[in-house]
């Protein structure tokens, strides 16, 4: 059973207690993430990320590694557009000692100068071999391309200019202004006791920060065309139609239409364009959720001439859904991998602790696992039509990766219906 509890600062921890396992998931949930960065400092909130592993007032940056080593366990992070996550997994045996470390560097981080110009250079490493993976650059020219210069479209990892120019005084206005004790979730999942949850209570009901985030301007689906040439010898294409916010009603039909689209090997954009047609290796669909907004994506890697086929191929896929729905075949198979995938990610307890964490901070509120389940099974063949429909009346925003000087004369961000 999920509980939750509010400490008198405002920082909520959410756990989700599994005797039957012997690992414990914990996570410190932070509500920042690059769309509430701007142009002078986009990158900020990752980089900051990776500062919180170069050494406290006691521990050294190999320390702190060496500490999960010794018990077993594993430590990491990650950023996100609207969150950051530090994240540890352990046997319950050694949750204290995970506990014990987060709060350390969570609290007590300093940020040396010379760690802080050494990370630098790995950033703009991880920036470079982002840049070389055309199959991932072309993710986020398409968040571009849709959202233009709201924060939405920004690069979580920021640029190289913008990060030789961070001092360590930025870092930690950052913090004063967004790791706030109101923005900030500690999520436990597992086999744990009441010791540790009082723990967790002392170390963080009492910091205070005076911090206010800023209001942001609501995000509008701008449908951009961005063709970015470089020499690879796939094409690279992402296509993006307006998706579902955060908690919207017909989320579940959307989720399941993606599935139909592109979200399995048996989908119809994978069957037409792979096994029919032979045109690509990598062809997939997916909807991103936000607090304010959604995108609909689908992404295929195909040779450079084949870019106009596959483009008509894919865009013939969306009107046939739009016209004509799903069958009943498609609705039931949906279903069930919704289920499916539900069910095992309830096995690992670092996935129930992401879930319960991301939850809180983008829902602030945490469905059963019978809701879900009534929500799933209520998706029908006249809402996932609908949902179509009204998706795929918008123009597309596109982006491209690709030796092609531009698209082909076919490739138009034109609305579908």
């Amino acid at each position: 059973m999920i509980q939750r509890h509010t400490c008198d600062n405002g920082l909520r921890i959410v756990t989700e207690r599994i005797p039957s396992v012997r690992s414990v998931a914990l996570g410190i949930w932070v509500g920042t993430g690059s769309k509430y960065e701007n142009e002078k400092n986009n990158g900020i909130s990752h980089f900051l990320e990776h500062m919180f592993f170069k050494g406290t007032s006691t521990r050294s940056a190999k320390e702190i590694a060496e500490t999960f080593d010794e018990i077993g366990g594993n430590v990491n992070a990650f950023t996100s557009k609207e969150y950051t996550c530090y994240y540890a997994r352990v046997l319950d045996q050694h949750a204290p000692i995970a506990l014990d470390v987060l709060a350390d560097m969570y609290f007590h981080s300093v940020f040396d100068a010379d760690e802080l110009e050494k990370e630098k250079n790995v950033v703009i490493e991880e920036i470079n071999m982002y840049e070389d993976t055309p199959d991932d650059l072309v993710h986020d020219l398409i968040a571009r391309a849709a959202y233009s210069t709201h924060p939405l479209g920004y690069s979580i990892l920021g640029t190289e200019d913008v990060l030789r120019s961070l001092k360590r005084d930025d870092l930690l206005d950052y913090i004063d202004t967004h790791y706030l004790p109101t923005n900030t979730v500690v999520t436990v999942a597992g086999n744990f006791d009441d010791s540790l949850i009082e723990e967790i209570k002392k170390r963080f009901s009492g910091f205070q920060r005076s911090g206010k985030l800023a209001p942001l301007a609501e995000p509008v689906f701008a449908a951009n065309a961005i063709a970015h040439t470089k020499s690879t010898e796939q094409a690279h294409l992402c296509l993006s139609l307006p998706g579902f916010k955060v908690g919207h009603p017909d989320v579940y039909s959307l989720i399941l239409l993606n599935n139909v689209l592109g979200g399995s090997m048996s989908s119809r954009l994978f069957q037409e364009i792979r096994e029919e047609r032979g045109l690509a290796y990598s062809v997939y669909s997916y909807h991103s959720s936000y607090k304010e907004a959604g995108t609909f994506t689908v992404y295929t890697g195909t040779a450079p001439e084949h870019v106009g086929q596959v483009f008509d191929i894919v865009t013939n896929v969306l009107r046939d859904v739009a016209d004509h729905g799903i069958t009943d075949k498609e609705l039931k198979k949906g279903k069930e991998q919704l289920k499916g995938s539900l069910m095992l990610s309830l096995e690992s307890t670092n996935s129930r602790m992401s879930r319960i964490g991301k939850n809180e901070l983008l829902l602030e509120r945490h469905l059963t696992l019978d809701e879900i389940i009534a929500k799933i099974d209520r998706v029908s063949h006249e809402s996932v039509l609908a949902v179509a429909q009204e998706l795929f009346r918008s123009k597309l925003a596109m982006a491209m990766v690709s030796p092609l000087d531009g698209y082909p004369s076919n490739v138009k961000n034109d609305i579908l219906l």
